[in-house]
């Protein structure tokens, strides 16, 4: 089903070309978790009466906005450029067709981040969220950075200010690297330590340069931080920090694998969690970015039991069709996704079975969590003009 783009609520990009952008069989980013995802969305009927739109392949000016000419370049040669610039290894390896598959994936978020600015208040790209890829490589199985991608074409077509806000369990370092010394650019990550996660970076020191500073807000969470934690952590810098900056737009990149099951990772927050999680995303745009929210795909390599559950609340979200959490997995999704689950049952609702609630921070330091929260706050706050031991922000 295709869209056109005019005045609207919200839109979806989708194409099962996505799954072009497959790293191998046996890699941990499967690209059959968008097809289940996407399968599950639709069998629930989040897809019906809605506009969705084929991407279009980023072109090379669209990618040399962000990328070095070279690394673009050297990802048409394919196999040809096997041991440089990040091609060719294990996290990255080269396949047929790569530099057409990644162009495709950073296309889809422009053609979100353009409906936005033709008139939608929201849009979805689950196939997005490569945040990894750096100007001059590739890294973190990210070929092409489509968020920094997207955010660069915004920025080029008039929006001013950009909070990027990524929830992914690993740093979100390329696209904090392309915007560092970018005023107009906020990015946000929520993430796992960097002493206990790829890529290690993400501290709370890391506040961007220049004219820049205090542009870049990292929040490390430590391992084991479960729902209540990350919610509690996450409202008491969050908000704040975007009510400082004043987006116009608000882009999030939403990985799923901060799941209690991700195979990668060590937070253990819940699919109740991530669908508390999306609804505040749409708060926090309503309130903070003009109601305009580019939702991105990212991380999740719990392929059958996570993260189609997952982002199809995010979709849900996106599209004000929110589902309850007890809603039944239809029974042919089921037996479709069957095979792709290595032996595990699967989940009968889009529950965990689990009250995502959370004690907001009173401002006590008697947790690892609380040190984190405060640690980010005390080294950003300041530089958004804010009291970093102030409750009342």
């Amino acid at each position: 089903m295709r869209g056109t783009v005019g005045r609207m609520d919200a839109v979806v990009v989708w194409d099962e070309s996505y799954l072009g952008y497959n790293l191998g069989e046996h890699h941990p980013l499967n690209p059959r978790r968008l097809d289940l995802t996407m399968r599950l969305a639709g069998e629930l009927g989040l897809l019906t009466d809605v506009s969705v739109l084929r991407p279009p392949e980023a072109t090379s000016a669209q990618l040399t906005r962000v990328h070095e000419s070279g690394y673009v370049e050297a990802v048409r040669a394919g196999r040809r450029s096997v041991g440089l610039r990040g091609l060719g290894t294990v996290d990255n390896p080269v396949f047929d067709g790569m530099h057409e598959a990644a162009a495709l994936i950073a296309g889809g978020s422009l053609a979100a981040a353009r409906a936005i600015l033709d008139g939608a208040s929201r849009a979805i790209n689950i196939g997005g969220g490569l945040h990894h890829a750096m100007p001059g490589h590739a890294a973190g199985f990210c070929v092409y950075n489509d968020c920094a991608v997207a955010i660069a074409w915004l920025l080029d077509h008039g929006v001013e200010r950009i909070a990027y806000l990524d929830v992914d369990v690993h740093h979100g370092d390329g696209v904090q690297t392309a915007f560092y010394d970018d005023p107009r650019v906020l990015t946000v990550s929520v993430h796992q330590h960097p002493a206990t996660l790829w890529p290690g970076t993400g501290r709370p020191e890391e506040l961007g340069t220049g004219a820049a500073e205090g542009t870049s807000v990292n929040l490390a969470l430590p391992p084991g931080t479960g729902d209540a934690g990350w919610r509690r952590a996450f409202e008491a810098v969050v908000p704040a920090a975007l009510a400082a900056f004043r987006p116009q737009l608000l882009v999030t990149q939403c990985g799923a694998d901060t799941h209690r099951e991700d195979p990668l990772a060590d937070l253990r927050l819940t699919v109740d969690g991530h669908r508390a999680l999306y609804r505040r995303l749409r708060e926090l745009a309503e309130t903070y970015a003009e109601g305009r929210w580019l939702a991105l795909g990212g991380g999740g390599y719990a392929l059958a039991r996570v993260v189609p559950r997952s982002w199809t609340h995010l979709i849900a979200t996106v599209l004000d069709r929110d589902l309850a959490p007890g809603t039944g997995v239809p029974g042919e999704w089921v037996r479709y996704a069957t095979p792709f689950a290595g032996g595990d049952a699967l989940p009968a609702t889009l529950s965990d079975g689990v009250d995502p609630g959370y004690q907001p921070w009173d401002g006590t330091v008697d947790t690892p969590v609380d040190h984190a929260l405060l640690a980010t706050r005390r080294a950003v706050f300041p530089l958004l003009g804010l009291d970093a031991d102030d409750r009342r922000d």
